[in-house]
Parts: structure tokens; C-alpha cells; sequence
């Protein structure tokens, strides 16, 4: 029988490569996968805004790859094999992940601390339109920006930079307050996504030697724990595994504390979550100690007040993955029938619990007084995207201004680097840490949404308030 073989147009494959569904925070975090396989203990993040010129980096201190190395991996498909805790899966993460947010992908590796040879390779989605051809290009000499080959001076690891921004910053004004902003909140966002996914890596629980340690800008990156295991009042419930498709899936189950038994504001504000409570409970879905779910039922159920402090860890491994249908950008799982089946009655004893616990029906502990009238209001809430910040000994929400300073590009003020970077004190450089008292009126109106099972829809009020009038949220200290 006759063959043909048909090479795909390499213009039009990569343009629809960008719109496989990944976010900023999840694009990057498929990268710090690859970090995590090659045995690295330290990624740096460096978010660096320079009108069209800006650029993100990823580098890493793992084993490096060699020239023919970062070459493979630049292939579509990349022909590799993956060992049963890997975290990648389909050998397109780096490129995928790369493209759904820039124009230019360059990889820079060294392998021997004794060698001073670093590798360097580009692709450029402007050349491989032009050309129509999947090509990369191999970097020496002056070709190699200093931003992909600093990391790499003095010790092994591997460097990912991410250049024309197209896909996060908008390049109609791109010296503007908007796209300056825009990279902060972007900031705020990945540091509590990075805590989240990577939260047991970070905190030493992951099954692997090393821990991992994260930095955006130089501030490290906090493991967030959804069961909130460090508040005495937490409830542990019996662990079940279940077979499935040959293999196990292990069922931890949490009845987290109420508002009223968190040991304070501060910590219960904090474990709300990205989405704040109603939408975090449910399922934290675990493939090799790395989350690829954060809350929902999964369409087992659906979302109730009176269930917010449910939730369970599921994990299981890469070979369940196809029971599982894993997607490429390891953000969307789907729970096998038979899991579901078995599921139900554990679920439904969760749910009962945590719905006892809401009602008031745990009276083991009275519960904690609120502070006396004229006492300083709580911290604001971790609102969606926030990154906790250090403030008298708790940690709350901090707005762009507080979490992040963005000097300004060269000649005009701050040090002239154009980079994100953490604040070195406050108002007036003074080196104090920035605080912001919350007014008596909103933290009645928390107070009386949380009594009214409403708490969720009045932060997205207040966020809503955030974007339309800033000024105004500045003024009530939000």
C-alpha cells in the first residue's frame, strides 16, 4: 500500500497551540513541573515589566540538560519517558504552556558546576511563521540575552524566559498604568496559585527527598493547606482507599473549623481560599502529591452554605491518569463512574458532619469571643488573587500597591531595573511594614454577612468595588 506522509503546517499548528486553555498561573506552573522532575530545590521567578520589552523567567537550580536535551524538549511530543511520580505527562507542557502566553520561548541549561558551557535554544513563533517550518534556534555568544544566562553563571539548572508578552500584556499602550497593574495582580494571583498546587512539595510533606522552595520577585512562595491541619479545632475524618481501574485512590476527609473556632481572623480569612468558602469546599484533587483540583463536588453535588466546611484530599498517581482523563494543562480531572459509586456514602457522612459543625452542633468548645467594642477591626479578606503578606505577626490581603513596588523603566525613578519586586518598607521607604486599618462599618457588614450565609456574595461585591472604583476601596481601606 502506497504511503504519504503529511507534515502538518507548522504556522497554523502553533497559533492553535495557544488556545489550549491555560492561564498565566497554570502555564507557569507547568514549567515548575518540569523544575520538579529534574530534582531542583529552588525555583526563581523574576516578573519583569519594561513596557513591550517585558519578560518572565523561570530558572531553576535541577540537573540541566544538554544541548540535544533542550533541543527534544522543544520538539512537539517531546519523546521522553516519565517515571511513575512524574509530574509531566504528554512531553508538550513547555511548549504549550509557553506559547498560550508569549511570542518567544528561549531555554538556557548548564549541567556541570566544573563546565561553563551553557546551551541555549529559541523558539520564535515570528520565525516559525515566516518560514512555516518548526525550527528553533541555537543561541551563542551575544545571542544569548544576559536576563536567560545570569541564573546560570554560577551553578547548574535550567532557565525558561518568556518574551513578547502578547498574551499578558496589551501592546496598544504598553508603557501604561494599566499593563503595569495588570502584571502585579498577575503576581498576586500566581503566588497564592503556586502555594496551593505545589503546597505539599513546599511544606515537605511531598513523597520526594527534597523540598521545594519558590520565590516570585525574591519573596518566597507560602504553602497554602485547604484542611487547615494546623488549627486545633480541624476535624480528621477515617481515610479510605478505593481501587479503581487497577489502581488505588485514597479518600481523606476534612471538616474544617467554623468561623467562630478558628484561632483567629486572620487564619480563617486566609484558609476562605482563592474563591472564599462557599466555592473551596468539596474535592482537592491530588495526581502525585501535586493539586490539579481545588474544590467543587465534581457534579456529585452541589455547592451549599451549610456544607462550606467540607473538604477532602483525593490522590492517587500517573497511572491512573486515563481513568482519570487528565488533561494537557493538568487543570481538569474527571472522577471515574466506579470512584463515584464508592464515593457516595463517604460523601454524604462528610456533608453531615460539616453541616452539624456549621449548625453549632459541635458544643465541645464554646466558642471565641469577638473582640471588645473600640478593639482594632480584623484583617481584610483573602480576597481572590491576594497574597499574604506579613503584618503584626498575622497575615492578610495585600492590594498591588502593598504586595509589589514596579519601579519605574530607566530614567525614570526607583532603581532603574523595570523589575516587580518586593517592597523594602513603607510609605516613604522608611522600612516599616505597611498597615492598613480596616474601618469599623465594613467589618460589621463581614460580620453580618457571615451571620446571614452571605459572606461570598458580599466579597464579590467588594471586589467588584476593588476594579470599578479603586479610589473609593482605597478609602475604606479594602
Amino acid at each position: 500500500m502506497r504511503r504519504e506522509e503529511i507534515i502538518p503546517s507548522a504556522a497554523r499548528l502553533t497559533n492553535s497551540l495557544r488556545d489550549l486553555g491555560y492561564e498565566f498561573s497554570s502555564a507557569v506552573a507547568d514549567l515548575i513541573d518540569n523544575s520538579v522532575a529534574a530534582g531542583a530545590g529552588r525555583v526563581s521567578i523574576t516578573i519583569h515589566f519594561d513596557g513591550p520589552d517585558s519578560w518572565i523567567r523561570i530558572a531553576d537550580d535541577g540537573a540541566g540538560m544538554t544541548g540535544a536535551s533542550i533541543s527534544e524538549a522543544m520538539r512537539l511530543g517531546a519523546a521522553r519517558d516519565y517515571g511513575e511520580g512524574d509530574l509531566g505527562k504528554f512531553g508538550l507542557g513547555l511548549k504549550t504552556a509557553s506559547l498560550s502566553q508569549c511570542r518567544i520561548i528561549s531555554v538556557a541549561s548548564r549541567t556541570a558546576t566544573n563546565r561553563r558551557r551553557i546551551e541555549a535554544r529559541r523558539l520564535d513563533l515570528g520565525h516559525v511563521t515566516e518560514t512555516d517550518r518548526w525550527e528553533i534556534l541555537h543561541l551563542t555568544g551575544a545571542e544569548r540575552p544576559e536576563p536567560l544566562i545570569a541564573p546560570l553563571k554560577e551553578a547548574t539548572g535550567t532557565v525558561v524566559m518568556w518574551e513578547r508578552l502578547d498574551r499578558v500584556l496589551s501592546y496598544r499602550d504598553p508603557w501604561g498604568g494599566w499593563a503595569q497593574r495588570h502584571l502585579m495582580e498577575l503576581a498576586e494571583q500566581l503566588e497564592f496559585h503556586l502555594g496551593m498546587v505545589f503546597g505539599r512539595f513546599l511544606s515537605g510533606q511531598a513523597r520526594r527527598r527534597k523540598r521545594l522552595h519558590i520565590t516570585i520577585n525574591g519573596t518566597p512562595v507560602e504553602a497554602w493547606d485547604p484542611f487547615v491541619r494546623a488549627e486545633p479545632r480541624t476535624e480528621s475524618l477515617p481515610v479510605k482507599e478505593f481501587r479503581v481501574a487497577g489502581g488505588l485512590v485514597r479518600f481523606s476527609p476534612f471538616v474544617v473549623p467554623a468561623q467562630r473556632e478558628f484561632s483567629s481572623d486572620a487564619a480563617w480569612r486566609r484558609a476562605s481560599g482563592p474563591q472564599n468558602w462557599n466555592r473551596q469546599q468539596g474535592f482537592y484533587v491530588y495526581r502525585a502529591d501535586r493539586m490539579i483540583q481545588s474544590g467543587g463536588w465534581s457534579r456529585m453535588r452541589t455547592q451549599d452554605e451549610h456544607a462550606k466546611l467540607a473538604r477532602a484530599s483525593l490522590e492517587f498517581w500517573p497511572d491512573l491518569d486515563e481513568a482519570f482523563e487528565i488533561n494537557i494543562s493538568k487543570m481538569r480531572v474527571r472522577l471515574p463512574e466506579d470512584l463515584r459509586d464508592q464515593l457516595n456514602r463517604p460523601v454524604a457522612e462528610l456533608v453531615k458532619r460539616a453541616q452539624e459543625r456549621y449548625r453549632g452542633g459541635d458544643k465541645s468548645r464554646s466558642p471565641r469571643p469577638r473582640p471588645p467594642s473600640g478593639s482594632p477591626p480584623p484583617p481584610p479578606p483573602f480576597r481572590s488573587g491576594g497574597v499574604p503578606t506579613p503584618v503584626d505577626g498575622e497575615r492578610r490581603s495585600a492590594g498591588p500597591e502593598e504586595a509589589w513596588s514596579a519601579t519605574a523603566p530607566a530614567g525614570g525613578g526607583g532603581n532603574g531595573s523595570g523589575a516587580l519586586s518586593p517592597p523594602s518598607g513603607g510609605p516613604g521607604g522608611q522600612g516599616s511594614p505597611v498597615t492598613l486599618a480596616r474601618p469599623t462599618a465594613v467589618a460589621a457588614l463581614q460580620r453580618a454577612a457571615e451571620r446571614a450565609g452571605h459572606s461570598d456574595a458580599l466579597e464579590s461585591i467588594l471586589d467588584q468595588l476593588r476594579r470599578d472604583d479603586p479610589e473609593v476601596a482605597r478609602e475604606l481601606g479594602l
